[in-house]
C-alpha cells in the first residue's frame, strides 16, 4: 500500500491505496468525491476529466501515487469557480446536457477552452473538445455554451490566459503546471524574448526532467566519418532530412527555433518549438534539447537527442549512435504510448538516412544542397499501418508458415 498526500479541491487529504489505484477510484472510493464519473477505463471518453495541477487529466488513466504532492480539482471543487459557473448556465441555457453523465469531465475541459483560448472558431472548439464524448446531444449545444461564454467574457474584457498559466511542459502531476487556479484566475509565465511561442522554454539539463520513453538506434551511411560529422553541423540541412521539419530562423549560439508536422490519421498536428543545440568535435558527439506544442491539438513534447558518430566498420563507411528520449501529453499522448512507438521509430529513422544519403551525395556530385531529392512528409498514420500490416503478416507466418 502507497500512502498518497494530495491537495483536493483546496483541502488536504491522504489516504493508502494499491501502486495500480487510479486517480478515478481513489477520490471516489476514498473520498465520496462520485462527480468524477468512469467511462471507458481507457482514457478515451473524458467522462473521468479532472484538473492536476490546474491541466485536465484522465483520472481513469492516471495512478493515484504518481499524483503525489500534486492539486486536484474535481467538478465538485469548481461549484464557486467563476468560468465554470458560467458554463453550467450556458449548458443549461443551450440545452448542451441530457443524461449528464459526460458532463462533469466536459465542464472541467470546456472550462480550459474558455481560459487558454482568445477567439477560436467554432471548428477549433469542436476540434479541442473531440476528446469529450457524449451519447445524447449532438455536441451543438455545447459548443453554443462555450463559444458564448466566450464572447461575453471578451466583451467584458476578460482576455485569454496564454496556455493556462503554464509556464513549463510536462505531464500533470509533476508539477510543470504553472499556477492557472480553479478562480477563473492564473498568472501568466513571462513571455521568452527568444521564442515565438511564449508557453515553451527549451529542456534545461540541471531540472531533473526524465523522459517517458527512450530507445537507442545505429545507422550506417555510405561517406567518411569527417564528412558525415560535417555535415551534422549544418543544422538546417540535418532539419530538412527529417520528414515535415523545418526551421524558422537560422541558429544563434546553440538555440535554435523551428516546426515540425505530423499526421495521424485525421489529425494534423504543427509542433513549434525550441531547442539548444551543443556539438563536441573532439569525441564527435553531441545533443539537441528542446520542447514544442501544437495549439490545435494542445499536444506537447519535450525530448533529447545525443547522437555520436564514428567509423564505420568499412573504410568510407560512418556509423551513428542515437539515443532518442521524449515525454508527449495532450491528444497525440495515445501515440506515444502505443507499443508500435519503437516500430514508427524505425521506419521514421529510416526515411531520415535515405534524406542524408540523398544530401550528402548530391553534395559530393557538387549539387546545391536545397535541391538534393528529399521526403518531406511525416504521416505517422500511414507509417503505423504499414507496421500493423507487417506485424500481421509476421503472426500468421508463426502460425501457418510451418504447416
Amino acid at each position: 500500500m502507497n500512502r498518497v498526500n494530495l491537495t483536493i479541491n483546496g483541502k488536504t487529504a491522504s489516504a493508502a491505496c494499491e501502486p495500480r489505484t487510479h486517480l478515478a477510484d481513489f477520490l471516489r472510493d476514498t473520498h465520496n468525491l462520485t462527480g468524477t464519473h468512469i467511462g471507458c477505463e481507457h482514457g478515451v471518453c473524458g467522462a473521468c476529466t479532472l484538473l492536476v495541477d490546474g491541466v485536465p487529466t484522465r483520472s481513469c488513466i492516471t495512478f493515484a501515487a504518481a499524483c503525489d504532492g500534486a492539486e486536484v480539482t474535481t467538478v465538485e471543487g469548481l461549484d464557486n469557480d467563476e468560468i465554470a459557473t458560467e458554463l453550467r448556465a450556458a449548458f443549461s441555457r443551450e440545452h448542451g446536457l441530457q443524461c449528464g453523465y459526460c458532463t462533469p469531465g466536459m465542464l472541467v475541459s470546456a472550462r480550459d477552452v474558455v481560459l487558454r483560448m482568445q477567439d477560436p472558431t467554432e471548428h477549433d472548439i469542436r476540434f479541442i473538445m473531440s476528446g469529450n464524448l457524449c451519447r445524447c446531444t449532438g455536441y451543438v449545444g455545447i459548443t453554443r455554451a462555450i463559444q458564448s461564454i466566450i464572447a461575453d467574457r471578451r466583451a467584458r474584457g476578460i482576455a485569454a490566459v496564454p496556455d493556462g498559466g503554464r509556464a513549463r511542459l510536462g505531464p500533470a502531476g509533476s508539477g510543470n503546471a504553472g499556477s492557472a487556479s480553479a478562480g477563473g484566475k492564473a498568472v501568466s509565465a513571462a513571455p521568452s524574448p527568444k521564442s515565438s511561442m511564449p508557453s515553451v522554454t527549451t529542456a534545461r539539463k540541471d531540472d531533473g526532467w526524465k523522459p517517458q520513453t527512450t530507445f537507442t538506434q545505429s545507422f550506417t551511411v555510405a561517406h567518411p566519418a569527417d564528412v558525415v560529422w560535417e555535415f551534422f553541423g549544418r543544422v538546417g540541412e540535418v532539419a530538412s532530412c527529417l520528414p515535415g521539419a523545418s526551421l524558422t530562423g537560422e541558429p544563434v549560439d546553440g538555440h535554435v527555433e523551428g516546426q515540425i508536422k505530423v499526421k495521424v490519421g485525421p489529425i494534423s498536428a504543427e509542433f513549434h518549438g525550441v531547442a539548444d543545440i551543443a556539438r563536441d568535435d573532439t569525441s564527435r558527439t553531441g545533443t539537441i534539447e528542446g520542447a514544442g506544442k501544437d495549439k490545435r491539438s494542445n499536444s506537447a513534447t519535450r525530448g533529447r537527442i545525443a547522437y555520436a558518430v564514428k567509423e564505420g566498420d568499412e573504410p568510407g563507411e560512418t556509423r551513428v549512435d542515437v539515443t532518442i528520449g521524449f515525454t508527449l501529453t495532450g491528444m497525440l499522448a495515445q501515440f506515444s504510448r502505443s507499443g508500435l512507438v519503437q516500430d514508427v521509430a524505425n521506419r521514421l529513422i529510416s526515411v531520415f538516412v535515405q534524406n542524408l544519403e540523398a544530401r550528402l551525395r548530391h553534395r559530393a556530385q557538387g549539387g546545391a544542397p536545397e535541391r538534393a531529392p528529399v521526403t518531406a512528409e511525416f504521416d505517422a498514420g500511414s507509417l503505423v499501418w504499414s507496421v500493423i500490416l507487417g506485424q500481421t503478416k509476421g503472426l500468421f507466418a508463426k502460425l501457418f508458415g510451418r504447416r
